[in-house]
């Protein structure tokens, strides 16, 4: 995807985020009687603004698209006129007080909620979590799974799509537990098959954590034709047509278009000699692969494309569907499963058991976007759902200047019946800079790395 898409996605997710985190905060403070004197979506100069409402709320647009804030009226940043003091977010109960700072990251796991459930119910396209032949010497392997054996369940838990299994998986990988998979094979047969993850490594959660103990998606063998040829692309350019089937490169025959793949990625810029079949007739044609860079490897591609296979393809992908009850209730879990695993992985970065390489920072998040955008919409509400979660468990972190701080400084409030002291709470803020200038670090870091290592 390009720079300018992935720009795009990225920012209209940040807006969506931002607006309805802010959004609980000011629906919240107007229902309890406090006065919001700006709801402001970015930070710094602002390049909108408008004043609406009876209180004449400013509504801005910061030219910062990296956060945002509700301002409240409030006797501790500027003098309040008598007549208005019943309105200070300062003089309500700390009940009052701890439901409008809650209300931001609850809104956030409310769009989560709402976003999943829109998935589940109207349907999406996933493949279907039958596996291809474990690499040798993986957990997989040694577990006996088999190509095509599709996974029913995972540790008696109902699977219906790869990232179902994914999902389970990763879930008990954090806590290193065994992994016991009911699975059925191309004869109707069904087995259990037990994957020890003791020996998982945690050192980066991201990328497909699956292929790590062996766990590979099916790979059906698809017949090297050509389905579709790049405009303007070396296999154009060679005269490569669709629905040519390669037979041979340099002499070797191609028996799959994965075969195909191989053999292009393996030799950037050098001259290959195909034999195909045409209609039936023998044909031999000259290419060179245009090498490019790809996760800091030098490839070899030729702009083409394979033919669909309706029957593989059939077999391969599974539309799950829920109705509006079931799609409810698996977007309550998904929300809550997906709550506690963040929070098992913070703290098990806390305690050294999971890298802190596994912290993004804005430019992986951006490139996810961008991913999940060109994947197209259902991939993209998936992508806006999980960033939802994230936002609402990090702002919920005990951490003063973020919500969860203010939460905690009202938790003390309640039991010792007084308010925290100013020198508390003044320390409270260098403590919670000096901690999220830390994460901002680690996670900018990270990003770095990444783009350095490709």
């Amino acid at each position: 995807m390009s720079f300018l898409s992935t720009t795009v996605a990225f920012i209209v997710a940040l807006a969506i985020l931002i607006v309805i985190h802010e959004y609980g905060h000011y629906l919240v403070a107007r229902l309890c009687g406090v006065k919001v004197l700006r709801f402001s979506v970015g930070f710094g100069t602002p390049i909108w603004s408008r004043r609406m409402g009876a209180d004449r709320t400013e509504w801005v647009i910061g030219a910062l698209p990296i956060g945002g804030y509700v301002k409240k009226l409030d006797e501790g940043e500027a003098p309040v006129a008598a007549e208005e003091l019943p309105r200070a977010f300062n003089r309500q109960s700390v009940w009052k007080r701890f439901a409008i700072v809650s209300a931001g990251p609850i809104a956030n796991f409310l769009l989560a909620i709402v976003l999943y459930w829109a998935l589940f119910l109207q349907g999406v396209q996933e493949a279907k979590p039958i596996v291809e032949a474990p690499e040798a010497g993986t957990v997989a392997a040694a577990s006996g799974l088999s190509r095509g054996e599709m996974i029913l369940k995972v540790n008696d838990e109902a699977v219906r799509s790869w990232q179902d299994v994914r999902w389970r998986i990763l879930r008990l990988a954090v806590e290193k537990s065994p992994v016991r998979l009911e699975v059925i094979d191309e004869k109707q047969r069904l087995t259990w098959r037990t994957i020890d993850l003791g020996g998982f490594d945690l050192e980066g959660l991201e990328g497909d954590a699956l292929a790590r103990v062996g766990l590979r998606l099916y790979r059906p063998d698809i017949a090297a034709v050509i389905g579709r040829v790049t405009p303007g692309g070396v296999a154009q350019a060679a005269g490569l047509q669709p629905g040519d089937r390669i037979e041979a490169i340099d002499g070797r025959r191609i028996g799959n278009w994965d075969e195909l793949v191989s053999a292009v990625r393996r030799n950037p810029g050098r001259t290959l000699k195909l034999a195909l079949d045409r209609g039936g007739a023998k044909i031999e044609l000259a290419l060179a692969p245009e090498p490019v860079e790809q996760g800091g490897e030098r490839i070899g591609r030729i702009g083409a494309a394979a033919m669909p296979d309706p029957q593989a393809m059939e077999r391969m992908v599974a539309t799950v569907r829920y109705g509006p009850a079931a799609a409810l209730n698996m977007a309550l879990a998904r929300t809550w499963e997906t709550s506690v695993f963040s929070l098992k992985v913070l703290g098990k970065m806390l305690i050294g058991q999971v890298s802190w390489k596994n912290l993004s920072g804005p430019v992986t998040i951006a490139e996810y976007a961008g991913q999940s955008a060109s994947m197209g919409l259902g991939a993209y509400v998936a992508f806006l759902a999980l960033i939802s979660i994230s936002l609402g468990v990090l702002n919920l972190l005990p951490i003063p200047l973020l919500d969860g701080g203010h939460l905690m400084y009202y938790v003390i409030e309640i039991v010792k019946g007084s308010p925290v002291s100013g020198r508390a709470m003044e320390v409270g803020q260098r403590v919670g800079l000096a901690a999220l200038l830390v994460l901002m670090a680690f996670a900018f870091y990270n990003d770095i790395n990444r783009l350095l290592s490709g």
